[in-house]
Order: C-alpha cells, then sequence, then structure tokens
C-alpha cells in the first residue's frame, strides 16, 4: 500500500504533528510506504514529491508550519487538472491520498473522490469554521496567540489611556475573535456574523473610558457594520475566488478617535496567529487525527473527513464537512456581550 500526504492552504500549527501520526503508525503498524506531495494540490498536479518515512518525521511534532510546504492551487479551475492527478497517482503508484487542509483543500479532496480518486480528509483550519468538527487543528494556538497580544495591549491602553483595537483572522466566521475577547478580557468583540453599529461600539468606548479604564476592542478581520462591507487589502482574488481582507482596525481606530476626542491605535495579529510552536491541546488533536486517518485508508473508509464530536474521532462525508462554513451562533455572542462597556 502506498499513501500520499499533503498540506493545502494556509499553513497551520499542527500541520506536521498529523504528518508524524500518519507515518509513525502507517510504517510501523501497517507497513505502509508514504509519499508526501510539496506545495498543497500543486504536488499532485505536477507531480512534485518529497520522501516521506519515519525518519524524515522525526523531530516535527512541536514545529509549526508544514515540513511539506502549502500552496492555494485550485486543480479543479485548472484545465484538465482532476485528470492530471489522477493520472500522477497512479504513475507513481499511489493508492490512497491523505488531503489535511480546509474547506478550499477538502473541497478539492470531495471532488476528486467523486471523480475516483481514494481520499480521506482531515480538517485544519484556525479559523475553526470548518463543518462537523468541533474543533480544528491550529483554533487553540491562534487563540493563545491573540489572547497574549491582547493582555499586553492592556497595559499600554491603560499607561496612555488610550483605545487599542486588535484585529485578528476570521474572514466569514468569528470564532477567533469571540474566543480571544472573552479570554483577554476584552470590552468590545466585532464578529462578521453580527454587523455592527459604530454609535454602540462607540458609546461602549465612552462608557469604558469613564471609568478611569481604556477600553479594548477585539475585531474579526471581515466584521463589517451595519449597511456596511467588509474591509478589502484588494479586490484581487486568489484561485478559490477569496479576496484579502485587511483594514478594519484602523478605520475602527480612526472613526473612535473622531467620535471621542481620544487616540486610538490598530493593532492587526495577522500571520502571527498562524506561526510558531502548537500548544499542547493542538499536538495531542493533530496527533488524534492522524492516526484515525490512517486507520480510515486501512478499512478502505474514502471520502470520509476525521472529526472531533464530543471527545471522540469520529468519520464524517467530505459532503457534510464542506458543504456550509460552522459559524458562531448569535446566542455564543449573547454570552460575550455581558462584559461589554
Amino acid at each position: 500500500m502506498r499513501v500520499g500526504v499533503l498540506t493545502g492552504g494556509g499553513d497551520c500549527p499542527g500541520l506536521n504533528a498529523v504528518i508524524r501520526a500518519v507515518v509513525r503508525k502507517g510504517v510501523q503498524v501497517f507497513g505502509y510506504e508514504f509519499v508526501g506531495f510539496r506545495a498543497g494540490w500543486r504536488g499532485p498536479l505536477e507531480g512534485d514529491t518529497v520522501a516521506l518515512d519515519v525518519q524524515a518525521v522525526r523531530g516535527i511534532l512541536p514545529r509549526g508550519g508544514t515540513i511539506l510546504g502549502s500552496s492555494r492551487t485550485n486543480p479543479v479551475k485548472v484545465e484538465g487538472g482532476v485528470e492530471r492527478i489522477k493520472d500522477n497517482l497512479a504513475g507513481l503508484g499511489v493508492d490512497a491520498l491523505i488531503a489535511i487542509g480546509g474547506e478550499d483543500t477538502l473541497g478539492v479532496a470531495r471532488e476528486l473522490y467523486a471523480n475516483g480518486v481514494n481520499v480521506v480528509g482531515v480538517p485544519k483550519t484556525i479559523d475553526n469554521d470548518l463543518n462537523a468538527t468541533d474543533y480544528t487543528f491550529g483554533f487553540d494556538t491562534a487563540v493563545n496567540i491573540g489572547m497574549e497580544a491582547v493582555d499586553r495591549l492592556h497595559t499600554t491602553a491603560e499607561s496612555h489611556h488610550r483605545a487599542l483595537i486588535c484585529e485578528v483572522m476570521g474572514r466569514h466566521a468569528g470564532w477567533i475573535a469571540l474566543h480571544v475577547g472573552m479570554a483577554a478580557g476584552a470590552n468590545v468583540i466585532l464578529i462578521p456574523e453580527r454587523p455592527f453599529d459604530i454609535d454602540k461600539v462607540v458609546e461602549y468606548v465612552e462608557s469604558r473610558f469613564k471609568t478611569r479604564y481604556a477600553p479594548i476592542i477585539v475585531v474579526s478581520e471581515g466584521a463589517h457594520p451595519i449597511d456596511g462591507q467588509m474591509q478589502l487589502q484588494t479586490g484581487e482574488r486568489d484561485s478559490f475566488g477569496h479576496v484579502r481582507l485587511g483594514g478594519i482596525g484602523q478605520a475602527l481606530a480612526d472613526e473612535i478617535e473622531k467620535r471621542t476626542g481620544k487616540e486610538a491605535r490598530a493593532t492587526v495579529l495577522g500571520h502571527i496567529q498562524r506561526g510558531g510552536t502548537p500548544t499542547a491541546f493542538d499536538r495531542v488533536l493533530a496527533t488524534r487525527f492522524g492516526l484515525q486517518a490512517i486507520d480510515a485508508v486501512r478499512d478502505g473508509d474514502y471520502g470520509k473527513m476525521v472529526a472531533l464530536q464530543g471527545t471522540d474521532i469520529v468519520r464524517v462525508g467530505l459532503d457534510e464537512a464542506t458543504k456550509e462554513l460552522k459559524t458562531v451562533p448569535l446566542e455564543r455572542y449573547a454570552e460575550s456581550e455581558v462584559f461589554f462597556g
């Protein structure tokens, strides 16, 4: 049995832990052979491979990023892309493929499975917005990085008595902002699922200033005002149709400063949230996902994604996993509003 492994989409702490678990169990327990594909879906599209054995995965558990590299290549948008991948897999003697990624990467996996490729998916995204799984690895690390950043912002906000805005990732789902804001004691949390009223935000800010404390606002990059649009860095789209977001933090700072007369500054965490060593939670979750993914290959249970439901790792269909994004329920957001102002 020869199994291919790839990591697609944005990099994320915990990817290497999945690769390690897949290879260690696959080789040592099942006697499988592995081939790694470089740079996401570009690897099988172009036949770009790297040796993947037990020696190759030694010492990678605590490392962020991915030893296989990644990209946002979308072979479905390439003419004849699916057939090229099928031909390359056949030529390399690859019997099954484990695809580690988010909605875009697993959406391609779903299409390949529909075209006869033996695929198993592993959910990865710092945004925690994949359907059918309670958590994805990478999310806990991103939240802890954001929490530490906001903890530090609190001290400088109080020292200068200014409003500080922390912009975090989250295009359509505000899970990172919600968890960071609640964990770090933000005075306002703004998420894409709930368009905000700028008048209300300013009211919260002024209320906080009256207590002689300085306000901290945590905002998702995809948050936007009522009847307003998301802030775009550029209008260009990637191969999956996504525009690059950014700027809502600075827009809020400008508006708050203009309306309150108080200094306001914006900090954008950006890719800092993706980098560095994964937390213990993400290392364990990623390892368990890898172990269960290679079990699914052994069972011939293709077209599935391994998922965390409660404390159990289960298998769900790729169709179910990618049919819609898992967004923040408004009742969850309401819990955080108790602490606004």
